[in-house]
């Protein structure tokens, strides 16, 4: 087995979760499988999967060089591809990325759909509320609700979403409707925060910054809306995660004339080389789709 069957092999166990997996995924045996993760472990002098008797997992050392095997195979791949004409024709795996609640109501319905389209594609989809390396984990699209700095990216601006502070009519009934910013202080608020600890402060920007009383902090979008149409408090949050309940009337939009710019929405993905065929495809059928959401165009309900 040469050195590239054995990054696949490592490459394989990672993604199947055992030996066997792994040497179904590639067509050959368990004990070849073994045997190249062996020799590969041997030539780096690090031990890359720690074993039990009831399971495999990364070691440290094996997370830090996957990445990299990824990228080297995924390079080979293209080349092979572009000489062979597949460079033209979507198919292989396609790896995206995406924040949890967005990718949950607007981008999964568009991957099953690009996926009845492109059969020859198989698609690992990475829902998560952080920022994620494009590069040093594997991935070949990412979608980005913020700013983006300046980077290695090309970038596709397909909206934006405004930052909404609503809250339920049996609130409003109950402790008033406020109608600017420096109201906030005197009212029940939802926080969000990465580690549900301690949420930042609203800020509608020309300097003016409001800290409302928290009674509920979460580290979930989703249960944040939850509680904010439960009568729980104001919530401060994206149009897209409000949009149902404010169609439904279980949520009111509160000081529009208040709001902050609108967050971009943007499709991103490495720069420097032609995209492979399979993102090339997908780019341009998920930026059609979300185009036409009403919310990244400043509507929806």
């Amino acid at each position: 087995m040469d050195h590239l069957e054995q990054l696949r092999c490592l490459v394989a166990v990672a993604d199947a979760g055992s030996l066997a997996g792994a040497a179904r995924r590639l067509g050959v045996s368990a004990p070849a499988v073994t045997r190249g993760i062996a020799a590969l472990e041997a030539k780096l002098g690090a031990v890359l999967i720690q074993r039990s008797t009831r399971s495999l997992r990364l070691s440290d050392a094996g997370e830090r060089f996957i990445a990299d095997c990824r990228r080297i195979l995924a390079d080979l791949d293209e080349a092979q591809a572009a000489v062979t004409g597949l460079q033209s024709e979507a198919r292989g795996l396609l790896s995206l990325t995406a924040p949890q609640m967005f990718g949950r109501l607007h981008v999964a319905p568009i991957v099953l759909e690009f996926l009845r389209e492109q059969p020859r594609v198989q698609l690992r989809c990475m829902l998560a509320d952080r920022l994620v390396h494009l590069l040093d984990e594997g991935i070949d699209v990412a979608v980005r609700i913020a700013q983006l700095p300046d980077s290695g990216l090309t970038a596709l601006q397909v909206g934006s979403l405004r930052r909404l502070v609503v809250a339920s009519p049996a609130y409003l009934a109950r402790a008033g409707r406020p109608e600017h910013p420096q109201e906030l202080a005197q009212h029940r608020a939802v926080g969000f925060s990465f580690d549900a600890v301690q949420p930042r402060p609203w800020n509608f920007g020309e300097g003016l910054t409001v800290q409302p009383n928290f009674a509920w902090v979460t580290n979930s979008n989703e249960v944040a809306v939850a509680a904010a149409e439960a009568g729980e408090g104001l919530l401060r949050c994206m149009a897209y995660q409000a949009a149902e309940g404010l169609r439904a009337g279980r949520l009111v939009a509160l000081m529009e004339a208040h709001e902050p710019p609108p967050v971009p929405v943007h499709i991103v993905y490495p720069a420097g080389r032609r995209a492979p065929a399979k993102v090339r495809a997908f780019i341009e059928f998920a930026a059609q789709r979300l185009r036409a959401e009403p919310v990244l165009q400043g509507g929806g309900w």
